[in-house]
């Protein structure tokens, strides 16, 4: 009996681009789309843990994330990153989530996020029990002032210091112009600087 062999085009390879994947995925190979699913599933748990803290939630809202994007791939043009493409599908999943259950976001930050933010002269270094505490005192009140923030102000800027994304990027994922995302990023930054004034002031 000759053995039987798997088609090597079928076969996920090593270093294929988001793009050459998502061709396979159009061509009806799925199991290019479970690479896609591998590689971004737990960036797409972070996203929409921003909506929940429940990790069912969480758990059915990346399921369904992934399900409407592979039944739109077909639709996917590729003018964007499939990742910028596959973020909006979740902020607006949760979204519709939020608004079914007459539920806001929660109006604090996950402390990952708020530790990954580009802080700059935010959270100093420091070895002293003094500088400790203040640079944890700062967190606090950086972390308050995120969560403070309207969810256009907040999603903006954790897109753009969390996520790392392009101001581009950015305004496909909101639907909004590249400047009214910058006005929004310079806004957040501002009412967060505003809140550790004070503790800037006392080092």
């Amino acid at each position: 009996m000759t053995p039987v062999t798997e088609n090597p085009a079928q076969t996920p390879a090593d270093g294929e681009t988001d793009q050459q994947l998502v061709q396979r995925v159009k061509r009806g190979d799925k199991s290019a789309f479970d690479v896609l699913v591998l590689k971004y599933q737990s960036r797409v748990a972070s996203i929409v843990s921003r909506y929940s803290s429940d990790p069912q939630d969480v758990l059915d809202l990346t399921q369904e994330t992934f399900v409407k994007a592979f039944r739109a791939i077909e639709r996917f043009r590729g003018d964007s990153a499939f990742y910028t493409w596959l973020y909006r599908i979740a902020v607006n999943t949760s979204k519709n989530f939020l608004e079914s259950r007459s539920r806001r976001p929660r109006g604090s930050v996950e402390a990952d996020d708020a530790e990954r933010l580009d802080a700059g002269d935010w959270l100093r270094d420091g070895a002293t029990p003094e500088k400790l505490l203040q640079r944890e005192q700062m967190y606090q009140v950086m972390q308050k002032a995120i969560g403070a923030l309207p969810e256009e102000l907040r999603s903006a800027l954790l897109l753009r210091e969390y996520d790392g994304l392009s101001y581009e990027d950015i305004a496909r994922i909101l639907e909004c112009p590249i400047g009214t995302v910058r006005s929004r990023i310079f806004r957040a930054r501002d009412a967060v600087d505003r809140e550790l004034a004070p503790l800037m002031s006392n080092e």
